[in-house]
């Protein structure tokens, strides 16, 4: 029994030294957090590798400004917006997202294709002339002559063309200064007859004076 008691007496002191020794070696390594707070609180938030080039944490950059990691980093960018946090943008319509959505074009609801000449590109609207209709097709965009006789208040006739359309009047009218209703033609003024003209609508007739009668001609006077 004496032996044994020893034994035990030798084990706990040597139990005793491993944990006051290893309590030494542990306690130089707890003074490291405090020093690395000192190194953060030197170079402000947002350190996390002292020890690199930036030391800034994900997300965040140096601010050529201050020389501090306090410039966000948004991935997929922000368009029109701004960066406000890691990966988090501001949209210039209020909202907050990973990304801002992209403004509308300013080609219009077609789109824009790019034009270039001698090296020089440009975005252009994809618009069809005025007086056509723009189709999607397999090859491209396909200008098509738009039927305006279908909408025209024509008062005479209507003729489609290429672009636009024009009315037309019968014979002895013509188009008013609307140039789509029609009026009267005064044939008078072109002086057809000899003697007198009297207009009517769409037509005129021809008399002579006194002591003539008219030509057969119907316009002469003997």
């Amino acid at each position: 029994p004496p032996v044994m008691l020893v034994e035990l007496l030798f084990q706990a002191a040597c139990v005793s030294l491993f944990l006051s020794s290893g309590q030494g070696r542990v306690y130089p390594a707890r003074k490291k957090p405090a020093s690395f707070a000192v190194e953060r609180r030197r170079v402000g938030p947002h350190v996390c590798f002292p020890g690199s080039s930036s030391g800034c944490c994900p997300g965040w950059m140096l601010s050529p400004g201050s020389g501090k990691c306090t410039l966000p980093l948004c991935s997929f960018g922000c368009g029109g917006g701004s960066c406000i946090a890691p990966n988090l943008c501001m949209c210039p319509d209020g909202e907050q997202g990973i990304t801002c959505p992209e403004p509308p074009g300013t080609c219009g609801e077609y789109g824009c294709d790019l034009s270039c000449n001698h090296g020089g590109c440009q975005e252009v609207a994809r618009v069809c002339p005025v007086g056509f209709s723009m189709a999607e097709t397999a090859n491209g965009v396909r200008c098509t002559d738009i039927d305006e006789c279908r909408s025209a208040a024509c008062e005479g006739m209507c003729m489609n063309t290429e672009g636009g359309f024009a009315c037309e009047c019968g014979a002895g009218r013509e188009l008013s200064a609307d140039r789509r209703s029609c009026r009267d033609t005064d044939e008078c003024q072109a002086t057809p007859c000899q003697h007198r003209c009297e207009n009517s609508v769409g037509s005129y007739r021809c008399s002579c004076r006194p002591g003539y009668h008219l030509h057969g001609n119907r316009h002469s006077c003997v």
